[in-house]
This record gives C-alpha cells, structure tokens and sequence, in this order.
C-alpha cells in the first residue's frame, strides 16, 4: 500500500486487494459518493487500510452544514435499500447522523457531523492507522486482522497490540503529531 494514498479518491481500491476491488465497483456502479458529494464524502475505516474482514462495513464519513437537511437527504436517497435506518446521536460531544443500509452485499454505514471530513475521529484514526501500517508492515496488519477476526474493534486491537492503554479512540489520536507531520 502506498503511504501517499489519497483517500479522497477511491482510485487506489481498483489495484487493491478483492475486497478493495469490490469496493471499488460497487461505489463506481452504485454512484452512492456522487450522491453525497454536497457533503465531502470519504471511504473510510478497515477497507482502505486493507485490515478489513468478512462482514467489515462500508464507512462513509461525511460533513453537513444542517443535520435535518443532511438527514432528509440520505433517507430520500437510501431509505428503498435494504435494511435503512438512520439515527442521530452524540460522540465525544459532537452531534452526528448515521444512517445504515446494505448494497452489493455490503452493509454500509454513513457517519456525518458538522466538522470538516478530515477533522473527524473517523479519518484522523484511518490515516493514523495507514501510517501505523506502513511503519510495522505486515505483520501488524495479520496482527489486527487476526484481534478483529476474535471481535475486537479496530482501534483496541491496534492498542493492544501496540502496547497503548486508555481510550483506543483518544490515545490513538495522540500519535498524530508523528504520523501526519
């Protein structure tokens, strides 16, 4: 895997693994990122960091300005697919939309707050974890595949293997001073 993936693009899945190849088709045939683009859409998550296992979702981070509009938009767009729903909540003190549905035999999750894509918790970890990645290689990789594969989330597994205590999702994050210089 390239370290200088443009993760704003969804070109480097086509030459990935089958699952990015997949992927790649299925949000190509699906137009599912250029119905979204009003709202920055980023594939994000296991699959562009190839630590993905059977079952891992679609993650598709997204910024609004409005969440009513934001989620009037994706219930018009996705309600008809299998298994919609779509919820509002709060993580970490920021208000987000989620909504669910399955296509392609993906289940597909989109993740929206009113921060910009690249600030969100979601991205800052990806990034964080591709860089994690490049540095131990393949080992980690099998490593956290393998946590996952037992149930673990991503983030824990990649602090327990590392070593890192605390909250996976905030300790994480202090590492991005190094990785994304």
């Amino acid at each position: 895997m390239n370290s200088t993936i443009d993760f704003f693009s969804i070109d480097y899945l086509q030459h990935g693994t089958p699952a990015q190849q997949e992927v790649f088709s299925l949000l190509k045939d699906s137009y599912i990122l250029e119905l979204l683009s009003a709202y920055s859409p980023v594939l994000a998550g296991t699959i562009p960091i190839a630590v993905d296992v059977p079952g891992s979702d679609l993650d598709i981070l997204c910024s609004f300005t409005d969440s009513v509009v934001f989620k009037q938009t994706v219930t018009a767009l996705f309600s008809d697919e299998a298994n919609f729903s779509v919820s509002e909540s709060e993580i970490y003190g920021h208000a987000c939309v989620v909504a669910n549905f399955n296509k392609g035999g993906y289940p597909i999750e989109i993740f929206a707050q009113a921060i910009p894509v690249r600030e969100q918790m979601g991205y800052r970890h990806m990034v964080i974890e591709h860089w994690l990645l490049q540095q131990h290689g393949d080992p980690l990789r099998q490593e956290v595949i393998r946590l996952k594969k037992e149930g673990y989330k991503t983030e824990p597994a990649f602090c327990i293997l590392l070593g890192i205590e605390g909250d996976p999702y905030l300790e994480l994050l202090k590492l991005e001073a190094i990785a994304c210089p």
